[in-house]
């Protein structure tokens, strides 16, 4: 069989796995976010947090549990690694003060970019303490913010969205501590290493010694996925045969990477009470999704340069056992999440597929997005695409039943904006500066790629890198974290003070004149949004970057 030929197999069996659970999963989640009871050991972590489940938050309560909760695990988790020395399972490693500020951030905002190597600078406790632990709420803080987005949706005439700690440890509990536990076991069924030891020596052709460590891999590899966080616990992440041995825990990770995102558009259809609306966002995703799939597949497959072009393609940073297709599957689908998890080296990826993995990242990650931040980004979206549609028909629009005015507006244009605004201004800044050009590996275009590259990762909160770059000094520990803060927190606010706008209203009737969003039209002129915002925001800085190096 040829490498395309089964390339196009891991495709279909890919897609075949998410549509056999996505109606099952999907209204499962829809159940999760409505139903009335508790469970016993939700029960015991209310009582301790002394949390009402049955109360209702207003919105800027919501958003204060958001912020506080998030600033409290960034403090928690920069001590963890601070005192790492004191702690078990520390080998003997510390962790400098700017790698911990930027790891700390990194992980509270679903980001996941790591600046160090994890295998020789975090102990096993603080990968299961912390790290994993904000895998695991971290996604769970996006879920609760798409969830109560959807609320301002089905809820009228009330200005309350939920309960934010109800909503996060139903998230938790209830969804991703079951699913991660699951396909742990599965890879390691696959040969995923599980292991508190620190390693073991192995004697080289030589008669040298080396140490190849070993670490509880398959646990965090499951929830990195499954959360769409991304950070590996070793150097290599995901091309690293002790987390991802071989093809079919490969797929597996794909799948996981997208199970959820994909999944909530039937929850979204469930919830407002009509599934074609969750149809149109999953086509959109999944047509965003396929094109830049095609981009990048092409792109590695037939490169301009004359090396690769006598060896078929371009492996140069990809693991054997993967090929072109798995690889380009895989970056596919990270840089479509807000994971950033890789199985090859993007930095080694064509000027044409690298330029498509950024590209991908600046579509504000929405096809199918993070958990939960794929579905409010893309509903976000969808409020500025009937925007345009109802300036073009010159009447107020509306979507699902609600008036979209100065403030629904208002709110999704900063939600909007907030990405591209850091990216641009850090992109810029950094290159104003010649002591952050002696960090670049590489010069001219594949270099401002780089750089590119590192501001769209941590703005979009992805998590990725062309690791060509190196951030260890302070600008770019300091500024990449500020980066994940402003991509993360302000788009949030700005989401739930739109779902408190909408929750306000009373749903208005359709009329002869209201714009469909269940047919190919509505589709298209989403689709269409989201690559208009793209192009008009983006193409200047991909002109000299990837598409420079592409045309070189």
């Amino acid at each position: 069989m040829s490498p395309t030929w089964a390339g196009l197999g891991q495709v279909g069996l890919l897609l075949l796995a998410l549509a056999v659970v996505y109606k099952p999963l999907g209204d499962y989640l829809a159940r999760v976010f409505t139903s009335e009871k508790d469970l016993r050991v939700e029960r015991v972590v209310y009582r301790i947090g002394r949390v009402d489940p049955r109360s209702q938050q207003h919105w800027k309560t919501y958003v204060s549990g958001v912020i506080g909760f998030s600033f409290v695990s960034v403090v928690l988790l920069y001590l963890l690694q601070r005192l790492q020395g004191i702690l078990p399972w520390n080998f003997g490693r510390t962790v400098d003060p700017g790698v911990a500020f930027n790891t700390a951030i990194s992980f509270v905002t679903n980001t996941n970019w790591q600046s160090y190597v994890p295998e020789s600078t975090m102990g096993h406790f603080v990968q299961m303490a912390g790290l994993t632990v904000q895998n695991f709420v971290s996604a769970a803080v996006g879920l609760a913010v798409a969830i109560a987005l959807v609320r301002g949706f089905t809820r009228s005439n009330t200005d309350r969205l939920g309960n934010f700690w109800v909503d996060l440890v139903r998230g938790s509990i209830r969804v991703l501590l079951p699913l991660s536990f699951l396909f742990a076991l599965v890879l390691v069924g696959l040969g995923a290493v599980q292991s508190l030891h620190s390693g073991f020596d192995v004697t080289n052709l030589d008669g040298s010694t080396s140490h190849v460590p070993i670490a509880p891999a398959a646990s965090q590899e499951a929830i990195k996925e499954l959360g769409t966080n991304g950070g590996g616990i070793f150097n290599a992440n995901s091309a690293h045969p002790f987390e991802n041995p071989n093809p079919w825990s490969n797929l597996v990770e794909i799948f996981l990477l997208l199970v959820i995102p994909v999944a909530l558009t039937r929850t979204f259809g469930v919830l407002v009470g009509n599934r074609k609306q969750g149809y149109v966002l999953l086509s959109v995703m999944g047509v965003l999704w396929a094109g830049m799939l095609t981009v990048v597949w092409w792109a590695e497959s037939h490169p301009n340069g004359p090396v690769s072009v006598l060896a078929g393609g371009t492996m140069e940073g990809k693991e054997t056992r993967f090929g072109i297709p798995g690889s380009t599957l895989f970056a596919t689908s990270t840089t479509g999440t807000s994971t950033g998890a890789v199985n090859s080296m993007h930095d080694s990826l064509t000027g044409l597929g690298g330029g498509g993995t950024i590209l991908h990242m600046m579509f504000s990650e929405l096809s199918p997005g993070g958990v939960g931040t794929g579905l409010y980004s893309i509903l976000v979206m969808a409020i500025i695409a009937m925007f345009l549609a109802g300036l073009m028909v010159g009447r107020t629009p509306e979507y699902l039943g609600k008036k979209l005015g100065k403030r629904e507006v208002t709110c999704a244009a900063i939600a909007i904006l907030a990405m591209p605004t850091v990216l641009l201004l850090g992109t810029g800044i950094t290159l104003m500066f010649d002591a952050n050009l002696s960090y670049l590996n590489n010069p001219g275009a594949h270099g401002f790629s780089e750089i590119l590259y590192a501001y769209t990762s941590a703005s979009n909160n992805n998590g990725s890198a062309f690791a060509g770059i190196t951030v260890t000094s302070d600008w770019y520990q300091s500024s990449l974290g500020v980066c994940m803060a402003i991509g993360r927190f302000v788009p949030i606010i700005a989401v739930l003070c739109l779902a408190n706008s909408l929750a306000r209203q009373n749903k208005v009737p359709e009329t002869a004149g209201t714009l469909p969003t269940t047919g190919p039209l509505f589709a298209v002129m989403l689709g269409g949004t989201v690559l208009l915002v793209a192009a008009l925001t983006f193409v200047p800085a991909l002109a000299l970057g990837p598409i420079a190096e592409a045309l070189a």
